[in-house]
Parts: C-alpha cells; sequence; structure tokens
C-alpha cells in the first residue's frame, strides 16, 4: 500500500511517523524546520490513519507499506523519527530491513506487553466509556488532556483534537485495524542484535509507563540516556516542533556523512 504522504527540502532524507492518535500533520511544522537546514523530510501516515483511512484489510503490515511508499519515492537510505505508533511502527521497519535504516529516534515508546500505569488504564478507560455510548466530542477531548500536556498550547491542543476527532471517527465506523504479528515478536532478541545508531526520548510530562518503556528501549539498543524533552507530554514533537527537531538534527550530524 503506498501512503499518503508530505515532505519538503533537499538532502538526506528523514521518515516521520506519527503517533497512535495522530496523523501526518503532527509534522507540519518540522517539515519546514527540517527543510531550511538542508534535509529532505518526509512526514507519512500510516495505514488507518489520515488520508490513509479506509476499510481495513485483512491484516495490515505498517512496517511494509512504509517500506513501500518509500521504495516508490525514491528513498533508499534514511533516517527514522517516530513518536508514539510510529516508534513501534520505526522498530519494525529497522528489525525488518536494518541496511536501509541510517538512524533510529524513538520518543514516547512503550511496548505493549508492558503492564499499564492506572494513569494510562485510566485514559483508556475514560475513552472507551465515551465511544460506548456514542459520545465522540467525550472521547476526543479524553484523549486531547490524556495525551498532551497541561502546558500544551490552544493551538496544540485544537490540532491534536481534529487528528483524534478523526482518527475515532474511523475507528467507529471500520473498527480496530487489524494487524499482522509484529516482526520483533518472532525473535526476541532482535532489538539488541540492531547496531543502527538510536537515540531514544520521552516528554518531560508523559505518563511513567513511557518513561519506563523508554529507559528499557534504550538499554536494548544501546542508546544510552534517555532524552528528555521540557514541558511536553506524549505527543512531546507536536508540543515542542523546535526543541525536537533540533535534537533530531544534533543526533543526525553525528551519523556518518
Amino acid at each position: 500500500m503506498i501512503l499518503p504522504s508530505d515532505e519538503a527540502g533537499l538532502g538526506r532524507p528523514i521518515v516521520l511517523l506519527h503517533a497512535r492518535p495522530a496523523d501526518r500533520s503532527m509534522w507540519r511544522a518540522h517539515l519546514r524546520l527540517l527543510a531550511e537546514v538542508g534535509v529532505r523530510a518526509i512526514a507519512l501516515d500510516l495505514p488507518g490513519h489520515g488520508g490513509a483511512i479506509s476499510a481495513q484489510r485483512d491484516e495490515m503490515t505498517p512496517w511494509t507499506d512504509v517500506l513501500d511508499t518509500l521504495d516508490y519515492l525514491g528513498v533508499d537510505r534514511f533516517v527514522l523519527a517516530g513518536n508514539s505508533l510510529g516508534a513501534l511502527v520505526a522498530l519494525q521497519i529497522a528489525v525488518t530491513e536494518p541496511e536501509r535504516v541510517e538512524g533510529l529516534v524513538s520518543i514516547g515508546y512503550r511496548p505493549h506487553d508492558l503492564p499499564p500505569s492506572p494513569r494510562l488504564q485510566t485514559a483508556w478507560d475514560r475513552e472507551r466509556a465515551a465511544l460506548e455510548v456514542g459520545d465522540i466530542e467525550a472521547a476526543v477531548w479524553a484523549g486531547v488532556e490524556a495525551w498532551t500536556s497541561p502546558k500544551a498550547s490552544d493551538d496544540v491542543r485544537a490540532q491534536a483534537a481534529v487528528m483524534m476527532r478523526n482518527q475515532l471517527v474511523a475507528r467507529v465506523a471500520y473498527g480496530e485495524p487489524k494487524v499482522a504479528t509484529d516482526p520483533m515478536s518472532k525473535d526476541e532478541g532482535a532489538l539488541r542484535a540492531l547496531t543502527v545508531p538510536a537515540l531514544v526520548g520521552v516528554g518531560e510530562l508523559d505518563m511513567p509507563d513511557f518513561f519506563e518503556g523508554g529507559a528499557g528501549l534504550s538499554d536494548e539498543l544501546g542508546a544510552g540516556e534517555v532524552a528528555v524533552l521540557q514541558d511536553a507530554g506524549h505527543l512531546a514533537p507536536l508540543e515542542q516542533p523546535e526543541a525536537f527537531c533540533a535534537l533530531l538534527l544534533d543526533f543526525v550530524g553525528r551519523l556518518p556523512a
């Protein structure tokens, strides 16, 4: 499946993969910031999100869809930067075709088998309860409260609400996407075996689940200390685009040419 995409700039390709309650529009500000410093920034909609919302196929493989789309765009080797769901898909791509990945940036990652904290469980329960009574708006604002920080601007919260509303409407219409077996589950040592340079980060005001998940991921990848994006929640790149781009570009600047 060729995924909808936006891109800007020329230079080293950096592929931006959005969080689960979002779509490629979360990277709107980043495309400009990255293009200005000589980077080819590419933002994709993952299957079931944004412009890739449709009746679900029997089984989705987001990692192969991203790779197929990059082939279509003529991109052979690239840096991956993902937030939340995007971080997971980036890892799946790195495990599937590590020779194509020049660097890996993961923000707000949590493995699915990690038991949820009370705060995360409450966020899920509030959204589920609203959807069960057909109250999309209540579910949207439960998501905005959960995934953005109290310090997020009104514009960020409004943008997050638009993305979440689109996603929830699609979920009600089509159900949860059916995703194929995670390629990382086929080899428990797959992440430790990766030699791809990596950076792991988390929003300062995110839930404890993502601090724990980030620390575990950084250990597996040998990525060193987890970077903390100040004054940001789970959608840290959306809340702090300049700080995120600075972190990303510093990382990319230390990669082999």
